[in-house]
């Protein structure tokens, strides 16, 4: 598909991704900063918001060692009021909306059943993974509808349909990320405003070293990280051309798509199959 994709991309007539005025959170480092070097390739300028300053400040001086404009912000994204301020800061840098919006800031988590896990856990990667996103389309859509033309690209994971066990808080995050995705697109559908949301499995970024992971599943992680993780700059350009194609779903690896129609056509009998298959694994 990507290289349809890609084919197809050149077809497209004044694509949003081109000279974009794009804000991207969890710029600092892996799929966010693969996002950023994207757009700054593309002729964008970007406000690059991390929760870590050194890091977003990485990100932008590598925009500008390429001959790009970028600025750095510091975002904690599951604080409304933070969100805020980043909002007011990409109308004072673009002087006026953005044009693109990428809710990419996002964490790991998992070793543990539902039930073992305790609320502080569910709530921090809720906080950062679910209500970050929710407070990036809640301040920016606006702006975007105000723009009447742009896109937001929510990063979700193949973890928000594949429901494995030991990762509630996670997958939970994630199907909602893809719901709020869904129904933002919807609600966009006619203004100008496209909507994509990617759903890989493993990227070859540091969410799993990062993240509140037990050293079982990060060891597990690691393996398949290994075997069938991609690179973050290849899944940025693929994403950004399926935001221009008007493409809501981008799963961009073959194991994630065939999870993605197990799990469509055979509900049960995969959720049960999983769950014994998990089983069958050393404990974390």
């Amino acid at each position: 598909m990507f290289g349809i994709d890609r084919l197809l991309h050149h077809l497209v007539r004044d694509p949003i991704t081109a000279h974009a005025k794009a804000v991207v959170t969890g710029a600092g480092s892996g799929i966010g900063r693969a996002f950023a070097l994207e757009l700054a390739r593309r002729g964008g300028e970007i406000v690059c918001a991390d929760i870590d300053e050194g890091r977003a400040k990485e990100t932008v001086a590598l925009i500008e060692a390429r001959g790009g404009t970028a600025h750095a912000a510091v975002v904690d994204v599951a604080e409304r009021t933070a969100v805020e301020s980043l909002a007011a800061f990409a109308r004072t840098v673009f002087d006026g909306p953005p044009t693109l919006v990428i809710n990419n800031a996002g964490v790991g988590i998992g070793g543990r059943p539902v039930g073992d896990i305790g609320l502080d856990d569910w709530n921090w990667a809720l906080g950062i993974n679910l209500w970050g996103v929710v407070h990036g389309c809640e301040l920016f859509a606006p702006m975007l509808r105000e723009a009447g033309r742009g896109g937001i690209i929510n990063v979700a994971s193949a973890a928000g349909f594949a429901a494995a066990p030991s990762m509630g808080p996670y997958n939970v995050s994630k199907a909602g990320v893809m719901s709020l995705s869904e129904t933002l697109a919807a609600e966009l559908a006619g203004t100008g405003v496209n909507v994509t949301v990617l759903c890989p499995t493993f990227v070859k970024t540091n969410v799993a070293r990062d993240g509140r992971i037990t050293e079982g599943s990060k060891n597990l992680a690691g393996t398949l990280m290994k075997l069938t993780g991609i690179s973050p700059d290849g899944v940025a350009a693929q994403t950004l051309d399926a935001l221009d194609l008007g493409r809501l779903y981008v799963v961009p690896q073959l194991d994630a798509n065939v999870i993605w129609h197990l799990k469509r056509h055979f509900p049960t009998p995969y959720v049960r199959g999983l769950g014994l298959l998990t089983r069958l694994l050393p404990a974390s």
